[in-house]
């Protein structure tokens, strides 16, 4: 393909960079950018920065593999060897047996902590089960619609309170340079590692394929949809990162850990604000960890069903026929129904070591195997790595050793 058949980019069609990015953006990142305000300020609004150029990197290199070859990412891994698959496998199923309990958890805080007569792990199940019928019964067009509804109220009632805050200018002037604050370094790892980014990150291309865009003709519209919902998932992040300056650090209030430290901003809000403003944050929350659970429904489902094509040589089916397909809607149903065991019963130590270290091992096999195919002869050599793509590729993937390194330091410390 040449670069002058490039279709003309329109705003009006951005749409999977916005699924990805949402996606990506759970419960989990809001709470890292609000223990980093809270502690450090906005010294470490830099990271955040960084965090999105990376996802823009790994994203794009993602989405380029799918439109210049044609092919999916799996194509790709089973030509660099079987090994590929060894690793994959084991991890997407143990990763979305976890994750689907984390999900529907997530969703279900803003709820209970709204409506605290109903049980948590109601609005947990019902979380779950509301993902899988939508997903069952929709195909990409209408799941992109809801996801950008869900980003627009998400945004308008984060971004809102930020403002609402009136941060210091100057001050978030002062955290785009780079500085490393004594205590800083796991929450400035988290926050580079943390904008946006996980298995979805690999789901980019399929959901660029969905949007109908199958080729390098659509490489340019790609890009800007790219760099527009990273864009967007940046000033998500750093409004969370004003709130936690603003709101809990000079208050000197301290969050409860993971996801339930949302609920205790909302606490917070309250008693600051009042109910409506506390209300309103939680709806936001709610839109927040809802994209994950649709997005990884939808998203991590159609790699699974690649993934299945792939072993059983039925590979580069349509997209339509993947999303109907008996692999995907399996997977499906693995998202929903045996993590509701872990809701009642709690994670064994055992699962959630393998889990994790499996998790943190898969951003830097993504980043650097991306970076292998695309410098190969497997490329079209327009459509091959430039130097700043290598260069973007090579930092996600050393940072993401780093933070791999991290977790398995982490999780041997807790058997």
């Amino acid at each position: 393909m040449l670069r002058a058949e490039q279709r003309t980019t329109s705003w009006k069609l951005i749409g999977p960079g916005i699924v990805v990015a949402a996606t990506g953006v759970g419960a989990g990142d809001m709470v890292a950018s609000l223990v980093a305000g809270e502690r450090f300020g906005y010294a470490l609004l830099w990271a955040v920065l960084v965090g999105c150029l990376v996802k823009v990197a790994l994203a794009e290199a993602t989405g380029r593999w799918h439109l210049a070859t044609e092919q999916t990412i799996f194509d790709g891994w089973r030509s660099l060897g079987g090994w590929t698959f060894v690793f994959f496998g084991p991890y997407i199923v143990l990763w979305g047996f976890v994750y689907g309990a984390s999900a529907m958890s997530a969703a279900a805080l803003p709820l209970a902590a709204l409506f605290p007569s109903v049980p948590l792990s109601v609005f947990a199940v019902l979380a779950g089960l509301t993902g899988l019928v939508f997903v069952w019964f929709n195909q990409y067009a209408v799941f992109e619609k809801v996801v950008t509804v869900l980003v627009g109220v998400m945004f308008v009632t984060v971004v809102g309170l930020a403002v609402y805050l009136v941060p210091d200018l100057g001050a978030l002037a002062a955290g785009l340079v780079p500085s490393n604050p004594d205590g800083s370094l796991f929450n400035t790892l988290g926050l580079i590692g943390g904008v946006g980014g996980t298995i979805t990150m690999a789901c980019y291309g399929f959901w660029v394929n969905a949007k109908g865009w199958r080729n390098a003709t659509w490489i340019t519209m790609m890009r800007l949809d790219n760099r527009v919902a990273y864009i967007t998932t940046g000033v998500f992040v750093v409004a969370m990162l004003i709130v936690g300056a603003e709101l809990l650090g000079a208050g000197q209030v301290a969050l409860a850990e993971g996801s339930k430290g949302l609920v205790s901003l909302a606490d917070v809000l309250e008693e600051r604000f009042g109910r409506f403003v506390s209300v309103v944050f939680l709806i936001g929350f709610f839109a927040a960890a809802y994209t994950s659970i649709i997005g990884v429904w939808h998203g991590v489902s159609l790699m699974f069903a690649d993934f299945v094509g792939n072993i059983r040589g039925r590979a580069n089916r349509p997209v339509e026929e993947r999303e109907t397909s008996v692999e995907f809607r399996a997977y499906l149903l693995w998202l929903t129904f045996p993590p509701m065991l872990l809701l009642a019963v709690g994670k064994p130590i055992q699962l959630v070591i393998a889990y994790g270290v499996l998790g943190s091992a898969f951003m830097p096999f993504l980043a650097f195997t991306l970076m292998w195919l695309l410098n190969s002869k497997r490329t079209p050599p327009q459509w091959r790595n430039g130097a700043v793509s290598n260069a973007g590729l090579a930092l996600a993937g050393g940072l993401f050793l780093l933070l791999c390194g991290q977790e398995v330091l982490s999780r041997i410390g807790a058997i």
